[in-house]
């Protein structure tokens, strides 16, 4: 068995220890999309606990995931990424934390090959003491050139107490390459707010709505129809914690 982490390893820096523990150790649910093919997968993410992806793209192939991580005391998800010659992985996901809740994504890319991409979008919101986390780390081998790689995070604090943490990350050992990084933490607009609820909004839709809408990002490039199904859950679960 493996030994628990400590706060000295960097992925773990954020992490509740004692949670951790409970779901000590954890297995590795491994994902191979072969050459040429594609694989696509929405992650919700409520119960208490744990997840490791190992995801491998073959020359060619595409991965998109989709992640709504919301409704659980403590929640982790780790994805270990890696891209062989023209592969892309796209990746969308939105971190919900209310309460005390800790919830954490951490994500490390490899392009190991030749003109891969990566996009990853994550966007997450943290209200009452909640904190939410994002750790990840996009490297591109000797190997990995002309690689297009991008990260871009943005969280919202609802609530003075809550906390997001951030560290996008680029290792990059190839010289003919475009990466680009990027996080943000700010508040809901106190302005656009005041707009809402002048004209009539109630301010839990007010709320909503502008989070929503900051939430929108992690969302592009679905099919009108799931997202007008992930729109309905997290309108829901935005509404029930205002």
């Amino acid at each position: 068995m493996s030994a628990l982490p400590t706060r000295k390893d960097e992925a773990w820096r954020y992490s509740d220890l004692v949670a951790v523990a409970r779901h000590w150790p954890v297995a590795v649910e491994t994902i191979d999309v072969p050459a040429g093919a594609t694989h696509s997968d929405i992650i919700r993410a409520a119960d208490e606990g744990i997840r490791h992806l190992a995801i491998t793209i073959g020359a060619g192939g595409a991965c998109r995931l989709t992640i709504l991580d919301a409704g659980r005391s403590y929640g982790r998800i780790a994805i270990d990424v890696t891209l062989h010659d023209g592969a892309d992985f796209q990746l969308g996901a939105i971190l919900i934390g209310r309460g005390e809740q800790k919830i954490e994504l951490v994500t490390t890319v490899r392009h190991i090959g030749v003109a891969a991409t990566s996009r990853q979008i994550v966007r997450a919101v943290a209200g009452g003491t909640a904190t939410t986390s994002y750790l990840g780390q996009v490297a591109v081998a000797r190997t990995g050139q002309k690689t297009d790689a991008s990260q871009s995070f943005k969280a919202l604090l609802l609530n003075r107490g809550a906390t997001a943490n951030a560290k996008p990350e680029l290792e990059i050992f190839a010289d003919d390459v475009k990466c680009a990084h990027g996080a943000t933490v700010g508040e809901i607009d106190a302005g656009a707010l005041f707009y809402l609820t002048s004209r009539g909004v109630p301010p839990v839709q007010a709320r909503a709505l502008l989070t929503r809408a900051f939430l929108s990002d992690a969302l592009d490039g679905l099919d009108e129809a799931t997202t007008e199904a992930l729109d309905a859950e997290i309108t829901a679960i935005l509404e029930a914690s205002s």
